[in-house]
Protein backbone atom coordinates (compact mmCIF):
# COMPACT_ATOMS: atom_id res chain seq x y z
CA UNK A 1 0.00 0.00 0.00
CA UNK A 2 2.45 2.64 -1.23
CA UNK A 3 0.11 5.16 -2.82
CA UNK A 4 -0.62 8.21 -0.61
CA UNK A 5 -4.07 8.44 -2.23
CA UNK A 6 -4.82 4.84 -1.29
CA UNK A 7 -3.75 5.48 2.30
CA UNK A 8 -5.96 8.57 2.50
CA UNK A 9 -8.92 6.66 1.07
CA UNK A 10 -8.43 3.83 3.56
CA UNK A 11 -8.16 6.29 6.43
CA UNK A 12 -11.30 8.12 5.30
CA UNK A 13 -13.22 4.83 5.21
CA UNK A 14 -11.91 3.97 8.67
CA UNK A 15 -13.09 7.24 10.21
CA UNK A 16 -16.50 7.25 8.52
CA UNK A 17 -17.39 3.63 9.32
CA UNK A 18 -15.86 3.56 12.81
CA UNK A 19 -17.62 6.77 13.82
CA UNK A 20 -20.99 5.58 12.54
CA UNK A 21 -20.75 2.11 14.10
CA UNK A 22 -19.55 3.56 17.41
CA UNK A 23 -22.59 5.83 17.64
CA UNK A 24 -25.04 3.09 16.62
CA UNK A 25 -23.56 0.58 19.06
CA UNK A 26 -23.55 2.83 22.14
CA UNK A 27 -26.75 1.29 23.59
CA UNK A 28 -25.33 -2.22 23.09
CA UNK A 29 -22.05 -1.25 24.73
CA UNK A 30 -23.89 0.13 27.76
CA UNK A 31 -25.72 -3.19 28.13
CA UNK A 32 -22.45 -5.14 27.81
CA UNK A 33 -20.78 -2.92 30.42
CA UNK A 34 -23.65 -3.59 32.82
CA UNK A 35 -23.51 -7.37 32.25
CA UNK A 36 -19.75 -7.46 32.87
CA UNK A 37 -20.20 -5.42 36.05
CA UNK A 38 -23.05 -7.57 37.38
CA UNK A 39 -21.31 -10.88 36.74
CA UNK A 40 -17.72 -10.20 37.68
CA UNK A 41 -17.44 -6.66 39.04
CA UNK A 42 -14.78 -4.18 38.06
CA UNK A 43 -12.85 -3.44 35.96
CA UNK A 44 -15.32 -3.40 33.09
CA UNK A 45 -12.66 -2.67 30.49
CA UNK A 46 -9.45 -4.46 29.63
CA UNK A 47 -6.49 -2.43 28.43
CA UNK A 48 -3.27 -3.90 27.10
CA UNK A 49 -0.21 -2.50 25.36
CA UNK A 50 0.03 -3.71 21.78
CA UNK A 51 2.41 -3.13 18.88
CA UNK A 52 0.99 -1.25 15.91
CA UNK A 53 2.32 -0.11 12.55
CA UNK A 54 6.10 -0.14 12.57
CA UNK A 55 6.04 -1.65 16.05
CA UNK A 56 4.79 1.57 17.66
CA UNK A 57 3.04 0.82 20.93
CA UNK A 58 -0.48 1.85 21.88
CA UNK A 59 -3.14 0.86 24.40
CA UNK A 60 -5.77 -1.51 23.01
CA UNK A 61 -9.23 -1.40 24.61
CA UNK A 62 -11.72 -4.25 25.04
CA UNK A 63 -14.62 -5.18 27.25
CA UNK A 64 -13.25 -7.58 29.86
CA UNK A 65 -14.27 -11.14 29.02
CA UNK A 66 -11.95 -13.02 31.39
CA UNK A 67 -11.67 -13.17 35.15
CA UNK A 68 -8.98 -10.92 36.60
CA UNK A 69 -5.70 -12.83 36.89
CA UNK A 70 -1.96 -12.27 37.20
CA UNK A 71 -0.93 -15.01 34.77
CA UNK A 72 1.56 -14.35 31.99
CA UNK A 73 0.28 -14.51 28.43
CA UNK A 74 2.18 -17.77 27.88
CA UNK A 75 0.55 -19.32 30.95
CA UNK A 76 -2.96 -18.33 29.86
CA UNK A 77 -2.43 -19.89 26.43
CA UNK A 78 -4.86 -19.64 23.50
CA UNK A 79 -8.13 -18.12 24.67
CA UNK A 80 -11.29 -19.58 23.17
CA UNK A 81 -14.88 -19.30 24.29
CA UNK A 82 -14.49 -22.35 26.56
CA UNK A 83 -11.31 -21.21 28.27
CA UNK A 84 -11.72 -21.65 32.07
CA UNK A 85 -10.93 -17.97 32.72
CA UNK A 86 -13.63 -16.71 30.34
CA UNK A 87 -16.82 -15.65 32.11
CA UNK A 88 -20.35 -16.49 30.94
CA UNK A 89 -20.80 -12.94 29.69
CA UNK A 90 -17.34 -13.20 28.18
CA UNK A 91 -18.30 -16.29 26.17
CA UNK A 92 -21.26 -14.44 24.73
CA UNK A 93 -19.48 -11.23 23.80
CA UNK A 94 -16.45 -13.09 22.43
CA UNK A 95 -18.67 -15.29 20.27
CA UNK A 96 -20.22 -12.26 18.59
CA UNK A 97 -17.03 -10.12 18.76
CA UNK A 98 -18.80 -7.49 20.87
CA UNK A 99 -15.81 -7.31 23.22
CA UNK A 100 -13.84 -5.72 20.36
CA UNK A 101 -16.22 -2.78 19.76
CA UNK A 102 -14.23 -0.37 21.92
CA UNK A 103 -11.35 -0.69 19.48
CA UNK A 104 -13.34 1.59 17.21
CA UNK A 105 -11.86 4.32 19.45
CA UNK A 106 -8.39 3.05 18.53
CA UNK A 107 -9.43 3.28 14.87
CA UNK A 108 -10.61 6.88 15.28
CA UNK A 109 -7.35 7.77 17.02
CA UNK A 110 -5.40 6.39 14.05
CA UNK A 111 -3.74 3.62 16.05
CA UNK A 112 -5.68 0.92 14.19
CA UNK A 113 -7.62 0.45 10.97
CA UNK A 114 -10.86 -1.38 10.36
CA UNK A 115 -8.91 -4.03 8.44
CA UNK A 116 -5.38 -5.25 8.97
CA UNK A 117 -3.33 -7.82 10.88
CA UNK A 118 -4.47 -8.07 14.49
CA UNK A 119 -2.15 -6.15 16.86
CA UNK A 120 -0.02 -8.39 19.03
CA UNK A 121 1.90 -7.83 22.25
CA UNK A 122 5.34 -6.15 22.06
CA UNK A 123 7.07 -9.18 23.59
CA UNK A 124 6.02 -11.29 20.60
CA UNK A 125 7.13 -8.60 18.15
CA UNK A 126 10.59 -8.60 19.71
CA UNK A 127 10.93 -12.25 18.63
CA UNK A 128 9.81 -11.59 15.03
CA UNK A 129 12.06 -12.45 12.14
CA UNK A 130 12.15 -10.55 8.84
CA UNK A 131 9.11 -12.38 7.44
CA UNK A 132 6.93 -11.83 10.51
CA UNK A 133 7.87 -8.14 10.72
CA UNK A 134 6.22 -7.55 7.35
CA UNK A 135 2.85 -7.70 9.10
CA UNK A 136 3.89 -4.44 10.84
CA UNK A 137 4.08 -2.54 7.53
CA UNK A 138 0.40 -1.55 7.78
CA UNK A 139 -1.79 -0.42 10.68
CA UNK A 140 -3.27 -3.29 12.72
CA UNK A 141 -6.94 -4.03 12.18
CA UNK A 142 -10.16 -4.64 14.04
CA UNK A 143 -10.57 -7.56 11.66
CA UNK A 144 -8.26 -9.09 9.10
CA UNK A 145 -7.57 -11.74 6.49
CA UNK A 146 -6.55 -14.27 9.13
CA UNK A 147 -9.66 -13.54 11.20
CA UNK A 148 -12.09 -14.26 8.34
CA UNK A 149 -10.23 -17.40 7.23
CA UNK A 150 -10.05 -19.39 10.45
CA UNK A 151 -8.62 -17.18 13.20
CA UNK A 152 -8.52 -19.18 16.48
CA UNK A 153 -8.92 -22.44 14.54
CA UNK A 154 -5.54 -21.80 12.91
CA UNK A 155 -2.04 -22.02 14.36
CA UNK A 156 -0.15 -18.80 15.01
CA UNK A 157 2.28 -19.43 12.08
CA UNK A 158 -0.73 -19.95 9.77
CA UNK A 159 -2.19 -16.63 10.87
CA UNK A 160 1.16 -14.96 10.24
CA UNK A 161 1.33 -16.15 6.62
CA UNK A 162 -2.26 -15.00 6.02
CA UNK A 163 -1.40 -11.59 7.45
CA UNK A 164 1.67 -11.23 5.24
CA UNK A 165 -0.36 -12.32 2.21
CA UNK A 166 -2.81 -9.52 3.02
CA UNK A 167 -0.03 -6.93 3.35
CA UNK A 168 1.44 -7.96 -0.01
CA UNK A 169 -1.94 -8.02 -1.80
CA UNK A 170 -3.70 -5.07 -0.20
CA UNK A 171 -6.43 -3.25 -2.10
CA UNK A 172 -9.53 -1.34 -1.09
CA UNK A 173 -11.60 -4.11 -2.69
CA UNK A 174 -9.87 -6.70 -0.48
CA UNK A 175 -10.69 -4.62 2.60
CA UNK A 176 -14.35 -4.48 1.56
CA UNK A 177 -14.35 -8.27 1.05
CA UNK A 178 -12.91 -8.78 4.51
CA UNK A 179 -15.50 -6.49 6.11
CA UNK A 180 -18.29 -8.42 4.37
CA UNK A 181 -16.80 -11.78 5.38
CA UNK A 182 -16.50 -10.54 8.97
CA UNK A 183 -20.29 -10.27 9.17
CA UNK A 184 -20.56 -13.89 8.06
CA UNK A 185 -17.98 -15.01 10.64
CA UNK A 186 -19.81 -13.20 13.44
CA UNK A 187 -23.10 -14.85 12.47
CA UNK A 188 -21.89 -18.34 11.54
CA UNK A 189 -18.67 -18.76 13.48
CA UNK A 190 -15.03 -19.29 12.49
CA UNK A 191 -14.08 -21.91 9.91
CA UNK A 192 -10.65 -22.54 8.38
CA UNK A 193 -10.48 -21.57 4.71
CA UNK A 194 -8.06 -24.15 3.29
CA UNK A 195 -7.73 -22.62 -0.23
CA UNK A 196 -6.91 -19.18 1.24
CA UNK A 197 -4.35 -20.73 3.57
CA UNK A 198 -2.79 -22.73 0.72
CA UNK A 199 -2.42 -19.54 -1.36
CA UNK A 200 -0.83 -17.73 1.56
CA UNK A 201 1.58 -20.61 2.24
CA UNK A 202 2.57 -20.75 -1.43
CA UNK A 203 3.20 -17.00 -1.35
CA UNK A 204 5.25 -17.33 1.83
CA UNK A 205 7.35 -20.11 0.34
CA UNK A 206 8.32 -17.78 -2.46
CA UNK A 207 9.20 -15.00 -0.04
CA UNK A 208 12.44 -14.28 1.80
CA UNK A 209 11.98 -15.86 5.22
CA UNK A 210 15.59 -15.62 6.31
CA UNK A 211 16.05 -14.33 9.89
Amino acid sequence: MTSPAARRLKRGLDVAVAGAVLLLSLPLMLVVALLVLLEDGRPILYAQRRAGCGGRRFTLLKFRSMRVNDLAVEAVGPVGERHPLVTRTGRLIRRFKVDELLQLLNVLRGEMSLVGPRPTIPEQVERYGAFERRRLLVPPGLTGWAQVNGNARLTWPERIVLDVWYVDHWSLWLDLRILAKTVSVVLLGERPNVPALDRALAHANGSDRRR
